[in-house]
Parts: C-alpha cells; sequence; structure tokens
C-alpha cells in the first residue's frame, strides 16, 4: 500500500472519531437529563451470570428492597443476574427500579423489573459509568467478575482522587471478598501505595439490615444530590 492511501485510510478514520462525539454527547445529555429527575439512589452491581436460585440473587433482592424501603432508588445495569434481582427488589417494594442497558454481545438483556420510564441504553461504557457514579448515593457491590470489579476500583479511585465526593461503598459478601480485602491490606497497603484511610472508604456485610444501616449512618446530618 502507498504512502497516500495510507494517509487516505487515516484520514477517513479522523472524520469518522470526529462525527462520534455528537453520539457520545446525545448519550451525556440523554442520561442527565433523565437520571437528574430520580431522587436519591443507591447502586447495586454484580454478576451477570448469578441464577435466580443462587443465594447471592435471593440476598440481592432482600437487600434492594430493603434499600427502597428505606426512601432510596435502585439503579443497576439493567440486565440478568444480580442486576435483575436489585432491580427486582425496588420493584416489589414499589420504589423506583433504574435500568442502565449496554449492547453486550452476550449475556446482556433488559430485566423485566425496571420502571418503563427509567430503562436507558448506551453504547458507551464510559458514559454508563458516568451515570452510576453521578447519580448514586452509595454503591452495593454484590459478588461479580471483571465488570463488577472495575465499578467498584474505578468508584474508590475516584473518591480516593478527590474527583466525586464521598459515599459509601459496601462489599457484600464477606466470603467472597474477604480475600481480596486481605490481599489490598496486606499487599497494597503494606507497600505504601494505599493509605489506611483509603481503607475507610469500602464496607462489608452479609445482611440487608446491614447495607441499610451503613447508608444511614453516613446519611445521617449529610445532604443528598447528585456527586458532581
Amino acid at each position: 500500500m502507498s504512502k497516500e492511501k495510507h494517509h487516505k485510510g487515516w484520514n477517513e478514520i479522523k472524520t469518522n472519531d470526529s462525527w462520534a462525539i455528537f453520539k457520545i454527547m446525545g448519550e451525556f445529555v440523554n442520561g442527565y437529563e433523565r437520571l437528574s429527575a430520580i431522587g436519591p439512589c443507591i447502586s447495586i452491581f454484580g454478576s451477570a451470570r448469578t441464577t435466580e436460585s443462587d443465594p447471592y440473587y435471593k440476598l440481592a433482592v432482600s437487600i434492594s428492597k430493603s434499600i427502597a424501603e428505606a426512601g432510596y432508588g435502585i439503579i443497576t445495569g439493567g440486565g440478568p443476574g444480580i442486576m435483575e434481582a436489585g432491580n427486582k427488589g425496588a420493584f416489589l417494594a414499589g420504589g423506583t427500579s433504574v435500568g442502565l442497558n449496554i449492547d453486550l454481545p452476550f449475556e446482556q438483556h433488559d430485566n423485566p423489573y425496571i420502571d418503563n420510564d427509567k430503562s436507558l441504553d448506551f453504547d458507551y461504557f464510559f458514559v454508563r459509568k458516568v451515570m452510576f457514579v453521578k447519580y448514586s448515593q452509595g454503591f452495593v457491590v454484590m459478588p461479580g467478575g471483571f465488570g463488577t470489579l472495575d465499578e467498584l476500583f474505578e468508584a474508590i479511585t475516584l473518591i480516593q482522587t478527590n474527583k466525586i465526593e464521598k459515599f459509601p461503598i459496601i462489599l457484600v459478601g464477606s466470603e467472597f471478598w474477604s480475600g481480596l480485602f486481605e490481599w489490598v491490606k496486606n499487599a497494597m497497603l503494606v507497600k505504601g501505595n494505599i493509605s489506611q484511610k483509603d481503607l475507610e472508604l469500602i464496607h462489608l456485610a452479609d445482611t440487608a439490615d446491614e447495607v441499610v444501616d451503613i447508608i444511614d449512618a453516613f446519611y445521617k446530618g449529610r445532604a443528598l444530590s447528585p456527586n458532581f
């Protein structure tokens, strides 16, 4: 291929990238407009592969139901597994049930427990992640995979670096999370890569009551508003 043809292909890519900005802007505008009116919410994360018979699915339903009964809406990624359980609990409690869906080649499909007017679709992971962070008053993180860890550590990083306001991050399932938590303390903390204060951002819980108590204790005397 000639140098001229190489340059032509590169220029076409740059042109397409420029037009993609408008699609990205559209996703941000739509998300901001629709989510700004939903009120205080807690996001629930976890594996899309968790089945309805799994104890963590049942626990996620119980937790989200208790959170909704405490006056918060529930935001999930809108798909199956733990996401479905989160929306189901909110639905059963008559609370706000939001789904931020993403187009994926596998696993992702809308669950039936999202409010009809609160189901949003995204093409870009990074836009969707901004919505979680901006409109959540807390993260409840159930057992999951790489995507769950991605959301968890991004939230911790943003709070640690003062890019967003502090909010409670609750890891549910001490049996599942304790190994990671111990590694963070025994490797990262010991090496000085994080501080003891950073660990205060994270809570471990095993029951719905513990989760609600952590959230209520954090917001006692605090205002509830979007995070940036």
